[in-house]
C-alpha cells in the first residue's frame, strides 16, 4: 500500500500548498481536511445557525452531502448539496468562523469517519489539525508544519489581498491568534503535533523548501 502522510499545524503554516504539492511529487491523492469543516460553516451561516450549537450543527452535517473532487493542480474542488463552494469556503467570514464548528464532536464525528475511510485506502497526503494524532495516527508519514504568528498573518493577509480583500495587519493577527486558542483548547481532538511527527519551522523557508524537506524524507533521501 502507497504511504499515507500527514501534514498537522496552526492556521497559516502553508500546511494546504506543501500537502498538495507533495501529494503530485510523489503521485498520491490530496486531501484538504480543513476544507471540509469549512463548508460545513458556509452552510451553518447560510442558514444562520448558532456556530456554538453542537446539536443544530450536527443535524445540518448529517443531513448535508459533502462530496470532494481532485480539480487543477490536485486543487480539492468541494461540492455542497451539488454546489461548487470552493470559493465560498475561503472568504474572511468563514475563516472566523471554522473553528467554531471545527471544535464540536457531533460535526467532528461526522467528517472524521469519512477521512479515515479516505485514509485507509492508502496513498493519501492530508492536512489539517489532528490528522497526525485522530485521523490517521498510524499513518507511515507524519510532520508539524508551523511558523511565526506575524508571519502567518502575513502570508493570510497577502492570499486575501491577491483576491481583493481588503484587511489590516493587526486585525489578521488577532484573528489568528483567536483561532491557535480555540483549535488548541478544544477539548475534542486539539490541535497538537503526534508525539512522533516531524517539526518544521517554515518561518524563514520558502514554500519550495518545505515540500522538497518532506518529499526528501518520505523517499529516505
Amino acid at each position: 500500500m502507497k504511504p499515507r502522510i500527514a501534514i498537522d499545524g496552526p492556521a497559516g503554516a502553508g500546511k494546504s500548498t506543501v500537502a498538495r504539492a507533495v501529494a503530485r511529487q510523489l503521485g498520491l491523492a490530496y486531501l484538504d481536511t480543513g476544507a471540509m469543516y469549512r463548508a460545513i460553516t458556509v452552510a451553518a451561516l447560510r442558514e444562520n445557525i448558532d456556530l456554538e450549537d453542537g446539536d443544530a450543527l450536527g443535524r445540518l452535517t448529517r443531513r448535508l452531502q459533502l462530496d470532494i473532487q481532485s480539480g487543477e493542480d490536485n486543487q480539492n474542488v468541494i461540492f455542497l448539496d451539488g454546489e461548487n463552494v470552493s470559493e465560498a469556503i475561503r472568504l474572511p467570514v468563514v475563516s472566523r468562523g471554522v473553528s467554531y464548528v471545527a471544535r464540536c464532536p457531533e460535526v467532528r464525528d461526522v467528517m472524521v469517519d469519512k477521512q479515515r475511510q479516505i485514509g485507509a485506502r492508502g496513498g493519501t497526503v492530508m492536512d489539517g489539525r489532528d490528522i497526525g494524532t485522530n485521523v490517521m495516527p498510524d499513518a507511515e508519514y507524519k510532520f508539524y508544519l508551523t511558523a511565526s504568528l506575524g508571519e502567518r498573518a502575513r502570508r493570510r493577509l497577502a492570499e486575501l489581498t491577491a483576491k481583493g480583500e481588503t484587511l489590516e495587519l493587526p486585525q489578521m493577527i488577532s484573528e489568528i491568534s483567536a483561532r491557535d486558542k480555540i483549535d488548541s483548547e478544544r477539548e475534542c481532538a486539539p490541535l497538537k503535533a503526534a508525539d512522533d511527527a516531524i517539526h518544521i519551522d517554515t518561518t524563514e523557508m520558502t514554500t519550495e523548501e518545505v515540500i522538497s524537506t518532506i518529499v526528501h524524507t518520505v523517499n529516505g533521501q
